[in-house]
C-alpha cells in the first residue's frame, strides 16, 4: 500500500516538506488557509485543501483530506503572538476527533523546544527531560503533546524543533542593528529547515512511532558570539547585547534523535 500523507499546514516548512515527500514517491495531501495558495500546491502535485482549525470547529473538507491517509503531519504553530487569548488546544481537539473518526493510524506532531524553560544554569535537555515551560504557548503545546501521546486510537511521534532557519529567514537578520538584547551568554539552539524536512521524512520512512524527539544542531555557541559573528560575516549591522542580567537558556541534546533515526545533521549553523 502506497503511503498517503496529510500535512496540516503547508507554509514555510510544510510546503517544501510536501514537495520532498512527493519527490520520494509518496501521495501527499496538503492544507492551507489561503485560497491563493491552492494553485501553488496543486502545481507541485500536492492534493490541495482549504482547511481552517478554529476553537469552535473545523472549516473545510476534513473528511476527504484525512480519508485513506496513513500519516497526518500536524504542522501549525499556536499563533498566540497575534492572538494571545486563542485556545489552540481546542482547535487541536477537533482535529484529534477527526483523526480518530477517519482512522488515521499515525500522527507526527511538530512541537517546539520552547516547551522547556530557560534557566541560569543552562540545563542540558535530553529526550527524557520533562517539559516545564510556563508561557501560555508552552503550556498549550505541552497539553497538546499529552493529548496526542495518551490517545490510543493512533500512534504519535512528537518532534520538538529548536529555532528554525534557512538562508533567507535567519534570526540574525532580525537581531541585526537591535540594541539591549537579553541573554547574551545563553547557548544557541537552531536547526536548518532542510534538516527538519529530512527528520520528518525519516520518521515516516522508518516507521518510528510513539517516540518524542528533540531536534537541534549539536553546536551551541553563545548568543552574543554566534549572532555577532554571523552579522559580521554577512555585512549586517552588529546587534548590541545587554549583560546587566544573568543570562538564561538551555542546551538541546539531539543525540537520541541521531541514534534512533541514524541521522546526521547536514546543515551547519
Amino acid at each position: 500500500m502506497k503511503h498517503q500523507i496529510s500535512i496540516i499546514g503547508c507554509g514555510w516548512l510544510g510546503f517544501p516538506l510536501a514537495k520532498t515527500l512527493v519527490s520520494e514517491g509518496l501521495s501527499v495531501k496538503g492544507s492551507t488557509t489561503s485560497n491563493d495558495k491552492l494553485e501553488t500546491l496543486t502545481n507541485a502535485d500536492i492534493d490541495a485543501f482549504l482547511i481552517q482549525l478554529q476553537p469552535e470547529g473545523i472549516i473545510g473538507n476534513i473528511t476527504d483530506f484525512l480519508s485513506n491517509s496513513t500519516t497526518v503531519v500536524i504542522n501549525i504553530p499556536p499563533g498566540l503572538r497575534k492572538n494571545p487569548t486563542k485556545d489552540h488546544v481546542a482547535e487541536i481537539k477537533h482535529l484529534i476527533r477527526a483523526i480518530e473518526e477517519h482512522r488515521v493510524p499515525n500522527v507526527i506532531y511538530i512541537s517546539s523546544t520552547s516547551v522547556f524553560k530557560d534557566d541560569e544554569n543552562f540545563p542540558v535537555i535530553g529526550h527524557n527531560t520533562k517539559p516545564n515551560g510556563m508561557s501560555s504557548s508552552a503550556k498549550q503545546l505541552i497539553e497538546i503533546e499529552e493529548l496526542l501521546q495518551n490517545n490510543t486510537s493512533f500512534k504519535t511521534t512528537i518532534i520538538r524543533f529548536a529555532g528554525l532557519f534557512d538562508a533567507e529567514r535567519h534570526p540574525a537578520k532580525f537581531l541585526s542593528g537591535r540594541t539591549n538584547i537579553s541573554n547574551p551568554e545563553a547557548p544557541v539552539n537552531l536547526i536548518h529547515k532542510n534538516d527538519c524536512i529530512e527528520i520528518i521524512s525519516k520518521v515516516i520512512k522508518t516507521n518510528r512511532w510513539n517516540i518524542c524527539l528533540n531536534a537541534s544542531f549539536p553546536d551551541h555557541p553563545t548568543k552574543k558570539d554566534y549572532y555577532s559573528a554571523y552579522c559580521e560575516l554577512h555585512d549586517l549591522t552588529l546587534p548590541v547585547f545587554n549583560s546587566d542580567k544573568k543570562s538564561e537558556g538551555k542546551i538541546i541534546d539531539s543525540s537520541k534523535l541521531e541514534q534512533l533515526l541514524n541521522f546526521t545533521f547536514q546543515q551547519g549553523i
